[in-house]
């Protein structure tokens, strides 16, 4: 169930080197902090997961949820701005970064302890079991992997 998390956080680690790049034409925010507001998503939505109870799950049809999910597999571009709680405030620094890669990997590793039935309630697209989690954790790391290869290909 993790292993493309995985494969999504090799990828974010093979741009750690180009953390202090940017291009205001993509983003007026440097590849680490994009590489950094992932790491914070999904270290906050484990927390959240974790403490969840499975018996108090309630699926309920979402259409934010639906479209995202099912119709464009993908987060568009531009549409919502990141909570404070997933901004980082810390000067990103290349050790940082690799402190938080190292802490976002055991906490993905924890994912797979969990039940089926634990969740996290997501602002837009509201009760999202482990399964819909863990494919938003997936499409939200991969939306933030297309800005920093737009980054670097523009730049």
């Amino acid at each position: 169930m993790i292993q493309k998390l995985n494969l999504l956080l090799d990828q974010l680690e093979s741009h750690l080197e180009d953390f202090e790049e940017t291009n205001p034409i993509v983003s007026t925010a440097t590849i680490g902090w994009q590489i950094d507001h992932s790491f914070l998503v999904i270290n906050e939505v484990v927390i959240h997961i974790k403490k969840s109870n499975p018996k108090e799950y309630k699926w309920k049809f979402n259409k934010n949820r639906f479209l995202v999910q099912t119709l464009l597999r993908k987060i568009p571009r531009g549409k919502v701005r990141a909570p404070k709680g997933v901004q980082s405030f810390e000067e990103i620094t290349l050790e940082y970064l690799r402190r938080q890669l190292e802490i976002t990997r055991n906490n993905i590793a924890e994912l797979e302890t969990l039940e089926a039935k634990n969740y996290f309630v997501h602002p837009f697209m509201g009760y999202l079991n482990l399964k819909t989690t863990v494919d938003f954790l997936e499409l939200h790391t991969k939306h933030h992997l297309k800005i920093i290869e737009d980054i670097l290909r523009i730049s």
